[in-house]
């Protein structure tokens, strides 16, 4: 769903009873998203859900995260209302749940790796977060495997709760994390995933392969700043064609399948702007079946995922602007 303010409550619920009526019950936010405005929308369409009677509070998994504060992405956040310190996330948590209008969520992520914080801090202040009865689990969200490892060895020592979630970018053109990067992690500490991006920002859609359609979100300077590489993936998406028209699919139905498909990918979240596009999106749990280890190998094939090793991204630069 989109974050700006021509969509109001009435449309997110719109959206959510349609997800719900197919099966969804996961819905995840951020502070960050819509500079807030995503979380007090989709707060007033659960409770117009309880209200009506289309859901129960029981019936969803709702999630946010914390990281950015509210404001544009940390770039006109101060230090304390940003990062993974005890006091963002106490905060930041409280801040989130009133705008939400709701007691707790499900699962709160640490949307990014605060490399100014010990990560023995933030373990505490999530289970503090959990102990007040704000959240039932915590989870990361683009964290290394290393970061993951030490988070999960101090809750052990302590003998407190391990993160048992990661949220990270997992689509056909973007694999390192999930196929090489966590691996011995999915065993070992039980990591279950909620990945993001799986049509990698509409490369994987088919619609840009004749250039960038009006009103898109490649129109957006912040999205086109995300994937300085778009023109490149679109032109590897393409080599997919034929496979989706072999297999009587959409290229969208295809992308969705295939990250569905994966046994240690928990959920694949989508971002459909209208119902028309859910209602495609959602089609493609019709078509996971198609995905055979053929069509993987047909498609890796055409796509050949090399592991390589992981790069930071630019929040450790955004926190850094305040020492």
């Amino acid at each position: 769903m989109d974050n700006s303010d021509k969509y109001t409550a009435d449309a997110w619920y719109d959206m959510m009873k349609l997800a719900f009526e197919h099966g969804i019950n996961f819905f995840d936010n951020a502070e960050v998203y819509g500079t807030g405005l995503a979380e007090k929308n989709m707060g007033a369409a659960i409770n117009r859900g309880i209200a009506e009677g289309t859901w129960s509070r029981e019936d969803l998994v709702i999630t946010t995260k914390i990281f950015f504060g509210s404001k544009t992405y940390g770039l006109e956040s101060g230090p304390n209302s940003q990062g993974l310190s005890r006091k963002h996330v106490i905060e930041g948590t409280k801040a989130s749940l009133k705008r939400l209008e709701q007691d707790y969520v499900d699962v709160i992520f640490c949307h990014r790796p605060d490399p100014y914080t010990p990560i023995e801090e933030t373990v505490r202040a999530m289970n503090f977060v959990i102990n007040q009865g704000w959240a039932f689990y915590w989870g990361t969200s683009q964290w290394s495997a290393a970061e993951i490892i030490e988070a999960c060895e101090i809750a052990d020592r302590l003998g407190l709760i391990r993160p048992v979630v990661e949220q990270t970018v997992y689509n056909i053109l973007h694999r390192n994390k999930v196929e090489f990067e966590y691996l011995d992690l999915y065993k070992k500490y039980k990591l279950g995933l909620t990945t993001w991006s799986p049509l990698a920002y509409g490369a994987l859609t088919g619609k840009y392969s004749a250039g960038t359609p009006e009103g898109s979100r490649m129109e957006s300077p912040l999205f086109k700043s995300w994937s300085p590489d778009f023109a490149q993936r679109v032109a590897k998406a393409d080599k997919l064609r034929p496979v989706a028209e072999k297999l009587g699919l959409s290229m969208v139905e295809l992308a969705l399948a295939w990250c569905v498909s994966n046994e240690n990918v928990s959920t694949v979240m989508i971002g459909a702007k209208t119902l028309t596009q859910l209602e495609q999106n959602l089609k493609a749990i019709e078509a996971v079946a198609k995905i055979t280890p053929e069509v993987k190998a047909e498609i890796d094939a055409l796509l050949p995922f090399v592991p390589e090793l992981s790069m930071p991204d630019g929040t450790a630069m955004m926190r850094s602007q305040h020492l």
